[in-house]
């Protein structure tokens, strides 16, 4: 399969500029919102691998949500809900459908676009904001991990949701069951949420894997998170709030974009240890937090005066 003949380019007088991080999505795609194209127009690339349709959209709203965690401008909101990493670009592949729903080779190919083009879009960091629960017992074995392994071998800062199916052990799903990537579980789960309808609290997907492998690695707050809607209200871009290890995930490729802009030296293996590092212990089990919850400030600033916001 030729994927250079459905990488869709922007105008070369819209596409980044090269100064933030590339971060890669494969989720239910990108609206374009005006936190994404104002000041600048930041989705580098797109990639429709359900319906091949040829521009940017997003027909469910997941990965808009997403995307504006990570990295909106916040401009609509004047800098209220802005992004962890605003200035970022964007790297978008739709894996999943209005539904949600998607197969585990739509997101293997979305995978290995992202690898091949990961030097030519400077992209520097994988957002996986979706997972399976393993029913065949495939373990590390299975062909998502094996996937999200390859991308973190060729220096991928792989960032995976934990998934909503805590509080009961073993409950992560894949691929945040690999040892090599980085699994976000929520550090305020405690708080009952809106989940698909459903009234729910301790959702988190919780350690140790079948392995016997730590997890989640890290922890970051996923209830109730405001961020960009798909949907224009009277013509207006607008926001709207969603909940679930899906939001945890993109706070940290966000913070994992910061770093590598400050030090855009480090390796995929610095960035983990200097984001588990930097986490406040909340005083659960490691197979609830992981190492904690992120501090930036102590991320970013260690042995530094943070500037004041």
């Amino acid at each position: 399969m030729n994927n250079a003949k459905k990488l869709i380019h922007m105008p070369a007088d819209t596409l980044y500029t090269g100064r933030g991080i590339g971060i890669a999505f494969l989720d239910t795609g990108i609206f374009l919102h005006r936190d994404f194209t104002d000041p600048i127009y930041r989705i580098a690339a797109f990639k429709d691998f359900i319906s091949g349709l040829s521009g940017p959209y997003d027909d469910n709203g997941h990965g808009t949500h997403i995307c504006g965690i990570a990295g909106g401008s916040g401009i609509t909101s004047n800098g209220r809900f802005s992004g962890i990493a605003p200035q970022c670009h964007f790297i978008v592949g739709k894996v999943l459908d209005a539904s949600g729903n998607g197969t585990i080779a739509a997101v293997t190919e979305g995978i290995s676009w992202v690898i091949e083009n990961r030097k030519r879009l400077n992209i520097r960091v994988l957002n996986i904001s979706i997972g399976a629960e393993d029913t065949e017992g495939a373990g590390e074995s299975s062909v998502l991990v094996k996937s999200v392994d390859a991308a973190w071998d060729c220096g991928l800062v792989v960032v995976v949701a934990a998934g909503n199916n805590g509080p009961k052990p073993m409950s992560v799903t894949t691929p945040g069951i690999s040892r090599k990537v980085i699994t976000v579980g929520c550090s305020d789960d405690s708080r009952l949420v809106d989940m698909g309808g459903r009234k729910i609290s301790n959702y988190s997907g919780r350690g140790p894997t079948r392995s016997c492998v730590i997890k989640p690695d890290i922890v970051a707050p996923g209830s109730n998170i405001m961020s960009c809607s798909n949907r224009k209200s009277f013509g207006q871009f607008t926001y709207t709030h969603r909940s679930g290890t899906s939001m945890a995930t993109p706070i940290i490729s966000g913070t994992a974009a910061l770093l590598l802009e400050k030090y855009p030296g480090l390796s995929n293996s610095d960035v983990k240890m200097r984001l588990g590092k930097s986490c406040d212990d909340l005083g659960f089990s490691r197979y609830k937090q992981g190492l904690g919850r992120i501090n930036v400030s102590r991320l970013l600033y260690a042995g530094q005066e943070a500037p004041s916001f």
